[in-house]
């Protein structure tokens, strides 16, 4: 039988410089690494969750921006959906990281896709990432076929 979802918030949280860093954490329990989220209170909306978990795992204090989507998956049989915002982090940390969390890690895109543990939370930021920084994949123009006007192809009319 499912158990009760499991309700959970984070952020694809980046420091802007010269190039673009994504933050992952390591977390205490299993030394994997992930995006930094975290299960909500009873009562907490998921946005307001999403950025306590944010500063409590990284350390930093963040803007939120908008909502980039969520991943589901199953946790201790029961179904755990993870919704996760953009984050702009402040430069330097504010905070004591939570005894949870062994490390926190700031790689550019690539990098950080590779060092994640989880495939779904390395497709999902495959997936999200440059909107994460602000660069929108650019959309293939359709080509168009135009018709240059050549003796062979005007209308021969009769007069």
């Amino acid at each position: 039988m499912a158990g009760k979802t499991i309700y959970a918030a984070g952020g694809i949280v980046v420091r802007k410089g010269a190039r673009p860093l994504f933050a992952i954490v390591q977390r205490s329990k299993d030394d994997r690494w992930v995006l930094p989220r975290g299960k909500l209170k009873r009562t907490e909306r998921a946005v307001i969750g999403a950025r306590r978990e944010v500063v409590e795992e990284t350390g930093h204090r963040v803007k939120v921006r908008e909502f980039l989507g969520a991943i589901t998956y199953r946790a201790s049989g029961r179904p755990k959906v993870v919704q996760f915002w953009r984050m702009q982090a402040k430069v330097r940390p504010s905070y004591d990281l939570m005894k949870d969390i062994a490390a926190v890690e700031w790689l550019p895109l690539k990098a950080a896709i590779r060092r994640l543990s989880y495939p779904l939370e390395k497709l999902f930021l495959d997936n999200v990432g440059r909107r994460a920084v602000g660069h929108k994949r650019r959309k293939k123009r359709a080509k168009t076929k135009t018709r240059r006007k050549t003796k062979t192809n005007k209308k021969k009319t009769k007069r």
